[in-house]
């Protein structure tokens, strides 16, 4: 019961703190009609939320390898809600750009912490670890909802009003003195543990045992999956800051209504993640992964291809639930690969995951702003496809070795 409300309690923030990663797209149509912003000043704040955290994640994960960082869980969801709630206080382009960048590294704090949090409580078996993540997954998919009904009421300068959920669930962690340090240093049960020695001055001493051996770090197949990674990254960032845009852009709707599109995009990751974990656990990681890419690339066509906007937005929805069926496993799969490193592993993965594709986004801008987003949208069917080639290449984690047998007596004589 008490692993439940943990984890129950760690998923809330979860989405709290995943909401201002929606947030931050969901702004960017508000800004540009308000401030009138190019695509390429609009790439450009993506930048800002998942440049420094693409840096800083995989740090905070080498930290937590050291180290219990449960109060980052805290800081980080604080962090935040504070910079995207400051975004949108100054005229300027960047006092916005560095209130997302602050967000951004509240981001990037939380999810190591998170995420070693979630694996100490259930195990590390992929369905918890997708019930974590769903929990971000809601917090994506109620951000456009919630940006639209408080920027459409006050315009940007309300950024303010959208730090409150970060507030309300901060405070209600410090007076509870919830401490996540049990969970994040808990050890790892899916590693055999050593064996307990036995007393020095026993009478009857046993025979000496040969040690346990442990699971060994799998670096080459980490590297493959951390370029999945990357490549997952961005059809997922360039989706979530063009998505709306498109939408308003080719169908001439509202910018509320083109948030429509975030909130489908974001809906549809809510249950992959769900599908991904109990499809992971029917047919194996690997699968999620393989199938995951390919049927994402399909959604992708239909997203460009769709003459009206219900066929796109039904398209988007499906785009949603396919990529993020690989997600929870992208993270298991990478602690299992380096199961002496589950902080680096987790930081790495998840700093990749959220992040990478937003370096490239100022790029993706300037051909937004030459050639139109449609086209921009249609150069992920090809990006989609290299992942889901390189899913193949991916072996099964390695099984602990079984000691090698005792020589017969006499062998060496």
């Amino acid at each position: 019961m008490k692993n439940k409300r943990d984890l129950g309690l760690l998923t809330a923030t979860h989405g709290v703190n995943d909401m201002y990663q929606g947030a931050i797209p969901a702004m960017l149509p508000f800004l540009q009609s308000e401030r009138g912003y190019s695509y390429a000043l609009i790439a450009g704040i993506t930048l800002a939320a998942t440049g420094l955290s693409s840096l800083v994640q995989p740090l905070v994960g080498l930290l937590a390898d050291r180290r219990p960082m449960g109060w980052l869980v805290t800081a980080g969801m604080g962090a935040a809600g504070l910079g995207v709630g400051l975004s949108g206080l100054g005229d300027a382009y960047l006092w916005t750009w560095f209130a997302v960048a602050v967000s951004g590294l509240g981001l990037a704090a939380y999810h190591p912490a998170a995420a070693m949090a979630a694996r100490g409580i259930g195990g590390g078996d992929t369905r918890t670890m997708s019930v974590f993540a769903v929990g971000g997954n809601i917090g994506v998919a109620v951000a456009p909802l919630y940006v639209a009904l408080v920027l459409g009421a006050t315009g940007v300068s309300g950024t303010w009003l959208l730090a409150l959920p970060a507030v309300v669930m901060g405070a209600g962690l410090l007076l509870s003195r919830h401490s996540w340090h049990i969970a994040v240093s808990a050890p790892d049960r899916s590693r055999p543990e050593a064996a307990p020695r036995p007393p020095e001055h026993s009478q009857h001493p046993k025979p000496p045992q040969p040690p346990k051996q442990e699971r060994p770090d799998d670096w080459r197949a980490f590297g493959t999956l951390s370029v999945i990674s990357v490549f997952w990254s961005i059809p997922f960032v360039i989706m979530g800051a063009f998505a709306a845009l498109y939408v308003i852009s080719r169908f001439e709707v509202s910018a509320a209504t083109g948030s429509a599109t975030l909130t489908a995009f974001t809906a549809g990751g809510v249950v992959g993640t769900l599908a991904g974990g109990w499809s992971a656990e029917r047919w194996g990681r690997l699968t999620a992964l393989r199938y995951g890419y390919l049927i994402s690339a399909l959604a992708v066509t239909g997203v460009v291809l769709m003459p009206h906007i219900a066929g796109v937005l039904v398209c988007v929805f499906i785009y949603g639930t396919v990529l993020f069926v690989p997600f929870a496993a992208q993270v298991t799969l990478a602690q299992d690969y380096l199961p002496h490193r589950i902080g680096t592993a987790s930081g790495l993965t998840l700093g990749v995951t959220m992040s990478a594709g937003g370096l490239l986004s100022p790029l993706f801008g300037l051909l937004a702003d030459g050639w139109g987003v449609r086209p921009v949208l249609a150069t992920l069917i090809g990006v989609l496809l290299v992942p889901a080639a390189l899913a193949w290449r991916l072996p099964e984690p390695r099984s602990t070795p079984a000691p090698a047998p005792a020589a017969p007596a006499g062998a060496d004589r």
